[in-house]
């Protein structure tokens, strides 16, 4: 009986790996050579597209940049930024994209920029 919920938790992460396993047969590379490209180990590269995994928006942005498809549907995928967003995911990606930032800095202000939306959202009490 509690096997639904399970299944529909790993399911966003699941189809982050599906997509990538396409992205990367319609790329005619190997598990070995898009890990090589990217960066990443062969192992932990396995371990995303079986959906065990979630990668970074760095390790994201190194998929992507070796399977020439833009971050941002990997980041859409992996649930890190949300197609309802709107205005908010391009600021997001602004910051995952911004190349002269370290993966920590970024971090930081993604946290910051999520909780000043939070304290600027109007109540919801309608």
């Amino acid at each position: 009986m509690g096997g639904m919920a399970k299944g529909k938790v790993s399911k966003t992460v699941g189809s982050l790996g599906e997509y990538l396993r396409e992205q990367r047969t319609s790329a005619q590379l190997s598990l070995r050579q898009l890990a090589e490209q990217a960066g990443v180990s062969n192992p932990y590269l396995s371990q995303i597209e079986r959906g065990l995994r979630k990668p970074s928006a760095e390790v994201l942005q190194q998929l992507a940049k070796a399977l020439r498809i833009s971050a941002e549907q990997l980041y859409l995928r992996a649930g890190i930024v949300s197609p309802d967003d709107g205005v908010g995911g391009s600021v997001e990606l602004a910051i995952l994209g911004d190349t002269a930032l370290t993966e920590r800095q970024k971090q930081s202000l993604l946290d910051v920029y999520q909780s000043f939306l939070a304290i600027n959202e109007p109540p919801t009490d309608s």
